[in-house]
C-alpha cells in the first residue's frame, strides 16, 4: 500500500470524512497527520463559535463537532475499555466484555464524565486554537506509538490489521510529539507544554492499566487513550 492509500485508510478509519479503506501496518504512521488535520478542524470550530456564541455554547459545539468528525469511535472505545478494565474480572472475561456491544455501568459513568470534563475544560478558561491542534496531534501520536511498546492483547480484533513487520517504527512517529510540543509552546508557552506532558502521562497510565489487566492493548484501549489523554490535556490548559 502506497503513502496516499495509507493516509486514506488512516483518514477513513479515524474520521467520517473519508472513505473507509482496508488498514495495514503502515496506517499507524499517518495517525499523527490525521490528528493534526482533525485538530485544525476542531480549532477552527472553536475560533468561529466563540465569535457567535458565549464560551459555554461554543464549548458544547466543539465537543459535538469532534464527536461528529470521529463518528464517536473513541467514545465507543472508552465505553468498552471502561467496562472491561475497571470491574473485578479475570483477563479472559475482561476481553469478552470488551467485545460485547452492550454498555455497562462503568461505561455509563466514564463516558458522560469525560465528555462533561471536555466541555468544562473549554468553557471555563481561554484556550488557544493552536493548542487544540497540538493536543489532537499528540493524542493520536501517542496511540500510534503504543503498538511498538506494548503487545497486542488479542489474537484477532480491530487493531490486528495495523500490526505486522511493516508497522511504522517509533522513529517515524515520535517526531510528531516534538512538533506538537513546539506548537503548544507557540500557543500557550509553558502552559501548553505542561498540558502536553499531562496528556502523555495520563495516556501512558491508561496503557499501563490495560497491560496489567489484559496483558496489552486493544483497539478499544487506543480509543480510550486518545479521548482520555486529550481530556486531561484540556483540563491542564484550563488551569488558571
Amino acid at each position: 500500500m502506497g503513502p496516499i492509500r495509507s493516509f486514506s485508510s488512516a483518514w477513513g478509519f479515524l474520521t467520517l470524512l473519508g472513505r473507509a479503506g482496508i488498514p495495514d501496518a503502515r496506517t499507524f504512521a499517518w495517525f499523527p497527520v490525521v490528528g493534526a488535520l482533525l485538530g485544525g478542524l476542531v480549532a477552527t470550530t472553536w475560533w468561529g463559535t466563540n465569535i457567535l456564541w458565549s464560551p459555554l455554547v461554543a464549548a458544547g459545539m466543539v465537543v459535538a463537532v469532534d464527536l461528529a468528525l470521529t463518528g464517536m469511535l473513541h467514545v465507543d472505545g472508552l465505553a468498552d475499555a471502561a467496562d472491561g478494565l475497571l470491574p473485578h474480572l479475570d483477563r479472559d472475561r475482561r476481553l469478552e466484555v470488551m467485545r460485547q456491544p452492550d454498555v455497562g455501568a462503568f461505561a455509563l459513568g466514564a463516558v458522560p464524565l469525560t465528555l462533561g470534563l471536555r466541555w468544562a475544560g473549554l468553557a471555563t478558561a481561554p484556550v488557544e486554537p493552536l493548542a487544540l491542534i497540538a493536543l489532537w496531534t499528540a493524542s493520536r501520536t501517542l496511540a500510534a506509538l503504543v503498538p511498538s511498546l506494548v503487545p497486542y492483547a488479542r489474537t484477532d480484533g480491530l487493531a490486528s490489521a495495523f500490526l505486522g513487520p511493516d508497522a511504522a517504527p517509533r522513529w517515524v512517529i515520535a517526531p510528531w510529539l516534538a512538533a506538537a510540543v513546539t506548537v503548544a509552546w507557540v500557543a500557550a508557552e509553558i502552559r501548553g507544554v505542561v498540558a502536553l506532558t499531562v496528556l502523555v502521562v495520563f495516556g501512558s497510565a491508561v496503557v499501563a492499566l490495560a497491560r496489567r489487566r489484559i496483558g496489552g492493548f486493544t483497539g478499544d484501549v487506543l480509543g480510550a487513550v486518545i479521548l482520555l489523554s486529550e481530556t486531561a490535556g484540556l483540563l491542564a490548559l484550563a488551569v488558571v
